[in-house]
């Protein structure tokens, strides 16, 4: 089963044509990602071309004026977006309208009321957005006819195929503990984003891997600032059927300061580390305090699974 896209699907990069957009659009292409087009209202027309990133084969990527001509010709079921902020309401909506399935929101910056405004108009239309202000998604697959799909900024090569999930707000702290647990590899790592409102919550994430077959344990990494980590805690307790180890970030956050996203600050004495520890481990949910510990813990959990 593949976990928020089919392996192989077809994906469309918007801002192909940037600095981050071609940078990662190379290194996406290198790893299996389907890319079948770019969108650039003032580059339509041309195409980019990625010597070698295709299997060793150059990759010519189109360029489309609109994300609908995109779709339509291509028959896209994903899009990343590297857009500048002032522009990404804009990038995301025309995605939204076009019915695009699943939209990966890489930009940092974007104002609130784009994304909620942008959260609640894919709401209306069935489409899921990962972000904004995230590293993105990357599924593993075994079957080299069928690659996994890596949407984002993810490093590639970290970790292989394998039985645990893992959502995270955090990008670094994503990747580290993706190294920390390669000996197992993972069905898909998702980063949601660290912004005060995202498209994909951490309590969305679990509901995909409690109903994924083949995830059999999840690692979530939480941060200071808001409360999606005892809403995730609280529906877990009651639904989820798989075991659970967390890692919450900013135990030494001073209050009132915002620590690296948005959405992480602590304020009125509320959204602190230890609120959420706490939320966690009352509903059996074991809180590492360090990545190596919280990956101590979930080989424990393995090793119990058998």
């Amino acid at each position: 089963m593949a976990l928020f896209i089919e392996h192989n699907a077809p994906v469309i990069v918007q801002g192909i044509t940037g600095h981050q957009g071609m940078t990662h659009t190379a290194r996406m292409l290198k790893t299996g990602t389907n890319i079948v087009g770019g969108v650039n209202p003032r580059k339509a027309g041309t195409e980019v071309v990625y010597p070698g990133a295709r299997n060793g084969e150059d990759a010519h990527i189109p360029v489309y004026a609109t994300v609908a001509e995109a779709k339509a010709a291509t028959g896209a079921k994903a899009s990343v977006i590297f857009v500048p902020p002032r522009f990404a309401k804009s990038a995301i909506v025309e995605a939204v309208e076009a019915e695009i399935g699943l939209i990966v929101v890489i930009t940092e910056g974007i104002p609130v009321a784009d994304t909620a405004y942008c959260v609640a108009l894919a709401q209306q239309h069935g489409v899921r957005i990962i972000g904004p202000n995230c590293p993105g998604l990357i599924t593993l697959s075994d079957d080299p006819a069928s690659p996994g799909v890596n949407l984002g900024i993810i490093p590639d090569g970290i970790v292989r195929r394998g039985p645990l999930g893992l959502v995270s707000k955090s990008g670094t702290l994503t990747y580290q503990l993706m190294g920390e647990l390669s000996e197992y590899g993972f069905t898909a790592c998702l980063g949601v984003g660290g912004d005060p409102i995202v498209g994909t919550t951490l309590l969305e994430a679990l509901q995909q891997f409690n109903d994924d077959p083949d995830t059999k344990a999840v690692v979530m990494i939480g941060e200071i600032g808001g409360s999606a980590e005892q809403e995730a805690a609280a529906w877990a307790h009651e639904h989820m059927t798989k075991p659970i180890v967390a890692y919450i970030a900013g135990f030494t956050a001073p209050e009132g300061k915002q620590m690296g996203h948005a959405g992480a600050i602590v304020s009125g004495g509320k959204g602190t580390a230890r609120d959420k520890k706490e939320a966690l481990e009352a509903v059996g949910i074991k809180v590492g305090r360090t990545p190596a510990q919280t990956a101590q813990y979930m080989r424990e959990v393995m090793s119990k699974l058998g």
